[in-house]
């Protein structure tokens, strides 16, 4: 398929900033004492910081208020923010397409912080839009994020390729019917 228009996920896919939020959650995790596995946060990929607190307080018979643990694990990550280096072979991959066909950005993160990396990597301009945590109901595995980014940049879900980094996004994608591209092997040819 010639895609009509792209879709990238943010975190682990445009910019490399996974060990970043690692780091941010094992001092918020700290804090509230909170179980949170390393593979764990992996695998979460893609779910809102919010959203993980719920699942970890679910389980772990905790009651905690999620939002504003979710807003303290952001401001754990603003400083680090500064560290974050884009993924050379899918920005490459941006900037190729740019100017030909639209562009959009589908992250589980919040629109504050994603617009941050994109400007701190200097390729916000690249997407038309940005869709982010807040403007969808249901966030990733469920397809509503990479939908609502078709819509805004005007191209069909069936005619535009997505880009992801974990499962999560990849059913995402699929789900959206999408054509779904795993950049994890990408990151791993380009190291």
């Amino acid at each position: 398929m010639t895609p009509q228009g792209l879709v990238f996920d943010c975190d682990g896919t445009l910019a490399d900033t996974m060990p970043l939020h690692w780091r941010a959650w094992q001092i918020i995790t700290e804090r509230h004492r909170l179980h949170f596995p390393e593979e764990r946060f992996y695998a979460l990929g893609g779910v809102p910081s919010r959203d993980i607190l719920k699942i970890l307080a679910a389980e772990q018979g905790r009651s905690l208020d999620h939002l504003a643990i979710a807003h303290e694990k952001e401001e754990a990550y603003l400083p680090l923010m500064i560290n974050v280096e884009p993924i050379h072979a899918v920005v490459e991959i941006a900037k190729a397409h740019h100017g030909k066909i639209p562009m959009a950005v589908a992250s589980g993160g919040t629109q504050a912080i994603i617009c941050q990396v994109l400007e701190q990597l200097q390729i916000r301009h690249l997407f038309a839009a940005v869709v982010t945590s807040e403007m969808v109901t249901n966030q990733k595995p469920a397809p509503d994020i990479f939908l609502e980014a078709a819509r805004r940049i005007g191209v069909e879900p069936k005619h535009c390729r997505a880009y992801e980094d974990t499962d999560l996004g990849m059913t995402a994608i699929r789900a959206a019917g999408m054509e779904a591209v795993d950049v994890r092997p990408l990151r791993i040819a380009t190291k």
